[in-house]
């Protein structure tokens, strides 16, 4: 050896070797880095971002996946994740002409840990996705596909975890499969892809059973060791029951407990079967069982029951009759207190059609609403009574037609003819628009809150036949018309009001104030849908809802032949000011926590939750509201936040949960549907071992405090069903 390297002369060849082997050792993950992303790791899960293949070619479908090696014990979730957890969440960031399809979901297993049952994966998983190369992908360029990710795992205790992922994959003339590694982990998502089954599927039920019944070749008791069926949607079957199975020759049978959100709607399934050399396959069943729109609700409720056509009749004429004592129809008393005035001294015939009038508007809004919904029914989604309110759009609207309807008592500027003499001829010169228009408006505003009787016939009214969606939503508003209509009917009542004076000019302008109480009530709302933004741009409306209704009066009032051009077309521009609001509403952001949801020892409502403390044996009780919902606020000041209600529920210790309708949520909906309601407000009480219980939408102090105290009792607590 060369006297300058002393140290040389203890290398041999096997020292040499294990260098060599180091440095490939660190030279493979770099070369891998193309098909796999950098990992993240916890001691629970390592995760990554993988693709099958380490180079794409122009216009190829290639899988990418994301994978998770679990620790031992630990496991991740399915689409349905059963009574606990939640499935992972992908969002990617794609180069342009790059597209990612949904997750092909494997096979899942069930874990039982108690009273608890979750549908899932132990060990190791891929969750596969195609990613289409675009056909003009240059080769020697690169394609870089970024994704952020989060997902559940869970032994006893469940841990969220998220990671940011990038894939740079080179673009090749011809694709080049990845390693066997990542090759062998799409394999293990391969073994457990779910196939068609080959069998005749059919469902029966036996309250509270389902015999779920699987008949075919192949079928024997030497060919099937074990199966077991998984719903896609949440609640169909009791996930934590026993599943019984009995095979015979040529079909076999399961015998399973009807979950809360069953329904008779189809709804896909899987159905894991173990043959007798041990091998667990996956096939695919559509049965008719709950829909995805029904069973997200979780709701644990009892599958809803249609009322007989009469009873429909009668609690939707009672419900819309009693509507008019609710709070959500208090701003259009003062419009129809101004109306009951204009009928002091009238002409019989025009009152009685003054009276015709109103309830025309009352039944052709009650039309239009029932329309709408089983429109929206019949399109495939789930809406209820109210669902306007919703929406950010409607809910300005609603604030600036209240604003300019509160101008307009308070004189600002006139509609159909001015107040000259006094009222004398008022309603002559208002004619008999202004009544149908009263009729609509008080629709459009009662429609936040249900009343006593109206759910269950609402709800009814929802799956039935359109015809008799129709009959009862007439019914209704027949009840919400009849006060306003008897008095057209029977003008003496009317004619014993004072005579036409100066009284009527103070009574129209006193009741413009509900009107502007309505439309800062409409902001309030709009605040909790849109946050700041959205408010900021609901304000500026109103600014332009005041110029435009001031140049209204302004040339209105003008005097002479000519009248000036400008107050015109400013109140255009005003007009195109406010269309230019509406059209940016949509993009505002809803704030993180709406102030609903803010209550005192309230929990925000999810199924998982419910679920979970239900299997637990805790008393629950739920409150579903919304920030339009007045009845549901008056409620909550009234009853559920005082120091009594608060007390019971501490010492029966009640877990109160809340969900918050103020924007659309089809869980709520679910939940809604689920025991046969469309509105708000809604009140469920479970005690353990019992049947839930509906409360009425007009709360006290009693009835709550009684439900409480009768979960620890022998009797079940009474559902009222008004």
């Amino acid at each position: 050896m060369h006297p300058s390297f002393p140290f040389a002369a203890r290398i041999d060849w096997r020292d040499l070797s294990a260098i060599l082997m180091l440095a490939l050792a660190l030279l493979i993950p770099a070369l891998a880095l193309a098909e796999e992303s950098k990992l993240q790791r916890s001691p629970r899960a390592t995760v990554s971002l993988v693709s099958e293949h380490a180079a794409v070619s122009p216009g190829q479908q290639v899988r990418i996946g994301l994978r998770q090696r679990l620790a031992p014990h630990w496991h991740t979730y399915w689409k349905n994740p059963g009574d606990a957890g939640s499935p992972p969440n992908i969002e990617f960031k794609l180069p342009q002409g790059v597209s990612v399809g949904e997750i092909a979901w494997p096979g899942p297993d069930r874990f039982l840990i108690g009273p608890v049952a979750s549908y899932g994966y132990e060990n190791e998983i891929v969750f596969p996705m195609t990613l289409a190369v675009p056909a003009d992908a240059q080769p020697g360029s690169r394609l870089v596909v970024e994704a952020n990710a989060d997902w559940v795992v869970c032994e006893k205790e469940c841990i969220p975890e998220e990671g940011q992922f990038r894939l740079d994959l080179p673009v090749e003339a011809a694709a080049r499969l990845g390693s066997a590694a990542v090759r062998a982990a799409f394999a293990i998502a391969d073994a457990r892809r779910p196939q068609a089954a080959p069998w005749k599927a059919s469902v029966s039920a036996d309250e509270p059973m389902l015999q779920l019944r699987v008949a075919g070749a192949g079928i024997s008791p030497q060919s099937v060791q074990s199966a077991l069926y998984f719903p896609e949607p949440w609640g169909v079957v009791d996930h934590a029951a026993a599943q019984t199975l009995k095979v015979e020759q040529g079909a076999l049978t399961l015998t399973l407990r009807k979950g809360q959100g069953y329904t008779s709607k189809p709804a896909a399934g899987l159905l894991a079967v173990t043959d007798g050399g041990g091998q667990k396959r996956w096939f695919t069943l559509a049965l008719p069982v709950a829909s995805a729109a029904t069973s997200m609700a979780a709701s644990t409720a009892p599958t809803p029951s249609t009322l007989p056509l009469w009873q429909m009749a009668v609690f939707a004429f009672l419900g819309g009759l009693v509507l008019n004592l609710m709070p959500c129809v208090f701003p259009v008393l003062a419009i129809k207190a101004t109306a009951v005035a204009g009928m002091s001294g009238g002409d019989r015939r025009e009152v009685r059609l003054s009276g015709v009038f109103y309830t025309m508007g009352v039944l052709a809004a009650f039309m239009a609403l029932a329309l709408a919904l089983l429109a929206v029914r019949a399109g495939g989604s789930a809406v209820g009574w109210g669902f306007q309110f919703q929406s950010p759009l409607f809910v300005a609207a609603m604030c600036w037609l209240m604003l300019a309807i509160g101008l307009n008592l308070s004189g600002v500027f006139e509609v159909g003819g001015s107040l000259a003499g006094a009222g004398q001829g008022l309603v002559e010169r208002k004619g008999h628009a202004g009544s149908f228009f009263t009729g609509l408006l008080a629709v459009v505003v009662a429609t936040p809150c249900t009343a006593p009787f109206m759910g269950a016939a609402i709800g009814s009214a929802l799956v039935a036949p359109a015809a008799v969606s129709l009959l009862v939503f007439a019914m209704m508003g027949l009840g919400l018309a009849l006060p306003f209509l008897l008095l057209g009917l029977f003008p003496a009542v009317a004619q014993r009001l004072p005579r036409p004076g100066l009284w009527m000019v103070r009574l129209r302008q006193a009741m413009a104030f509900p009107m502007y109480a309505t439309a800062a009530w409409l902001l309030w709302v709009l605040a909790q849908q849109a946050g700041e933004a959205g408010l900021r741009m609901a304000l500026a409306g109103t600014v332009l809802v005041g110029l435009v209704t001031w140049l209204v009066g302004l040339h209105q009032h003008e005097h002479g032949g000519g009248k000036s051009w400008w107050p015109r077309g400013l109140a255009l521009v005003s007009l195109a000011g406010l269309v230019g609001l509406m059209a940016n509403l949509h993009v505002a952001k809803p704030p993180q926590a709406p102030s609903s949801q803010q209550a005192k020892n309230a929990e925000p409502y999810s199924a998982e939750r419910l679920a979970a403390l239900r299997a637990a044996g805790k008393p629950v009780f739920v409150n579903m509201t919304a920030a339009w919902c007045i009845t549901c606020l008056v409620n909550e000041r009234t009853t559920l936040s005082t120091a009594a209600v608060q007390q019971a529920m501490r010492a029966h210790e009640v877990v109160y949960l809340k969900g918050d309708w103020t924007n659309r949520d089809p869980a709520i909906t679910a939940f809604l549907r689920a025991f046969g309601r469309d509105g708000l407000p809604f009140y469920v009480f479970y005690a353990p071992g019992k049947e839930p219980a509906v409360l009425p939408p007009v709360l006290t102090q009693a009835i709550v405090m009684e439900a409480f105290a009768q979960q620890s009792g022998n009797n079940a607590v009474a559902v009222a069903r008004q």
